[in-house]
């Protein structure tokens, strides 16, 4: 089963391929995604909480490749490397 489907689109001005795996209950998460939409930059986002169980399962397989400690938000950036936590330094350069 693929994860593609299940994110939402944010639409701005594409930098990277940027897709977020959050909480929709997650301050950090909210900060993320407020900070890259002030930026005017395109992402994705996955609010894995509302996902259904079996999709779930798959997405956090996903989240552990990236970050096996499962922490929020993870970043992945163009689908090579990837942010963990609110970076916010970090975050800002994905606008340039």
């Amino acid at each position: 089963m693929s994860i593609k489907g299940y994110e939402k689109k944010v639409p701005g001005k594409k930098k990277n391929d940027i897709l977020l795996f959050t909480l929709s209950t997650c301050i950090w998460c909210k900060k993320t995604k407020k900070l890259l939409s002030d930026l005017g930059v395109e992402y994705s986002y996955i609010d894995v909480d509302l996902l259904d169980s079996d999709i779930e399962d798959e997405v956090m397989k996903e989240l552990r490749r990236w970050n096996p400690r499962q922490s929020f938000p993870t970043i992945v950036l163009n689908n090579k490397k990837c942010i963990k936590g609110y970076e916010e330094d970090k975050i800002k350069e994905l606008a340039k």
